[in-house]
């Protein structure tokens, strides 16, 4: 398979701090949609490029992800913005992964939040928060990227 071409998203993640509306089908056909901060990030081991989005454990977004596992993301800077669809890969504390220990598991919840462009001084704090959280990585691997330039 050919890998496909993210950088048309990741160009426009500096351009309003990786906020993205994120949508995910429901069951009845319906679109949930909300905002959450993305980034375009190479995962440990394999250097697949993906986009990561973190979001908390008791969500609605986590429970559909749970049961229909796909979601499009869109960034938007100006006129111009760029869409991420495809599958995801959900890593947490309640949805283990076997590529990911839970160390890994916690060094990337911060590069995701590094390649969305945030930043922190106190990793240790921002990591017993997303433990408190239940955050939860979203890793969407992208079948169609699409984009005004």
């Amino acid at each position: 398979m050919t890998a496909i071409d993210l950088q048309p998203f990741r160009a426009l993640v500096a351009g309003d701090h990786g906020l993205a509306v994120i949508s995910i089908a429901m069951a009845d056909g319906r679109i949930h949609s909300s905002v959450a901060n993305a980034g375009v990030l190479e995962l440990p081991g394999s250097g697949r490029a993906v986009v990561g989005v973190v979001i908390g454990g008791g969500s609605r977004k986590l429970q559909l992800l749970r049961e229909r596992p796909r979601a499009a993301a869109t960034l938007r800077a100006g006129w111009q913005w760029a869409s991420v669809e495809g599958p995801v890969e959900l890593v947490g504390p309640n949805d283990p992964h076997p590529d990911f220990s839970a160390d890994e598991t916690r060094l990337l919840l911060r590069d995701i939040f590094t390649a969305a462009g945030g930043t922190h001084d106190d990793w240790d704090t921002y990591d017993k928060v997303m433990a408190e959280e239940q955050r939860t990585a979203v890793l969407i691997t992208p079948e169609r990227v699409y984009s005004i330039p």
